[in-house]
């Protein structure tokens, strides 16, 4: 094959995101017939057919598939080497790609608001995912850095705690448990107990400390998502067992009280994480420093706004 343009490389890559050469031109600023032309060369480089129409789409071909992999992982490439020379003038840039497990999407916001603060030529790409789909961006090199509470198993990766943080048992104000001079582990029991789903590590933390307490745990309902555990029991419809700072806004807001159980103290680490195989760059580099140097006490001053004790 003779050399492909970048351009010709980029027209590939939006056709097979958009399905359409119309709007793969309006990505680009370009006609319609540029990226056709662009779609051809690459065509005949090859010497196989790219793509195929199916109904009103273009559809990739297995050699299209396997063109646009390519294409992605050098137009990947060709910006990540623009970003290191801005890093050799002194300027953070580039696209900081970062995955993160679901309990830690209300922790980022405020640490990304804080490392952009300054460094206007950053840019975030911040994916959200259970902590299988973390994992499996993070294998997959679709992300440089990952936020989770306990490092994968499956493949090495070079992790640093940046912050320890509490979990919590939360209840709608007016549970009749507040009114409870002592809530036990037990008492919960009794009161449909929602917690997420196995494999999560605020459902390893809740099954450890039951254990420890050598109390049965019984769990009432088991779910997938933060938010709906926290719409469930604003709803009254159970006890919550979730990291404070995901819930920082409805205990604010009144929508969620914290049901204090005596003698129990749940602490959770964060780790900010990459594949030790591979060189991130200098923006994930950069943050995975100011998560290390200023995470916990981010957490921190969210957690005081709520007056967290």
């Amino acid at each position: 094959m003779y050399p492909a343009s970048f351009k010709q490389l980029q027209a590939l890559q939006l056709v097979a995101r958009h399905q359409s050469v119309s709007r793969a031109a309006e990505a680009m600023h370009v006609t319609q017939p540029a990226v056709s032309l662009h779609l051809k060369q690459l065509e005949d480089a090859a010497g196989v057919p790219l793509t195929r129409r199916q109904g009103r789409n273009i559809q990739m071909t297995a050699a299209g598939e396997l063109l646009v992999g390519y294409a992605e992982r050098i137009l990947g490439l060709w910006e990540e080497a623009g970003d290191e020379i801005a890093a050799l003038k002194g300027v953070t840039s580039g696209t900081l790609r970062i995955g993160a497990v679901m309990t830690a999407e209300h922790l980022l916001p405020p640490m990304l608001v804080r490392f952009t603060t300054g460094r206007p030529h950053v840019r975030i790409k911040l994916q959200v995912g259970s902590r299988p789909e973390v994992i499996g961006m993070l294998s997959r090199d679709e992300i440089d850095l990952a936020i989770m509470g306990t490092p994968p198993r499956e493949f090495p990766t070079s992790a640093s705690r940046f912050a320890r943080h509490p979990m919590a048992f939360f209840v709608a104000p007016g549970h009749p448990l507040l009114a409870q001079r002592a809530v036990t582990l037990a008492d919960i029991a009794a009161h449909n107990l929602l917690v997420r789903e196995r494999g999560s590590g605020t459902r390893a933390a809740i099954e450890r400390r039951y254990e420890e307490e050598g109390v049965a745990l019984a769990i009432g309902s088991e779910l997938s998502s933060n938010e709906a555990i926290k719409q469930m029991t604003a709803a009254g419809l159970g006890v919550a067992f979730l990291s404070v700072h995901a819930c920082t806004l409805e205990v604010r807001n009144r929508l969620l009280s914290v049901l204090p159980v005596p003698g129990v103290v749940v602490q959770g680490e964060w780790h900010v994480m990459h594949k030790a195989a591979r060189a991130i760059p200098t923006v994930a580099a950069s943050f995975h420093e100011f998560m290390v140097e200023h995470g916990q006490q981010v957490i921190s001053d969210e957690l005081e706004s709520i007056a967290w004790k």
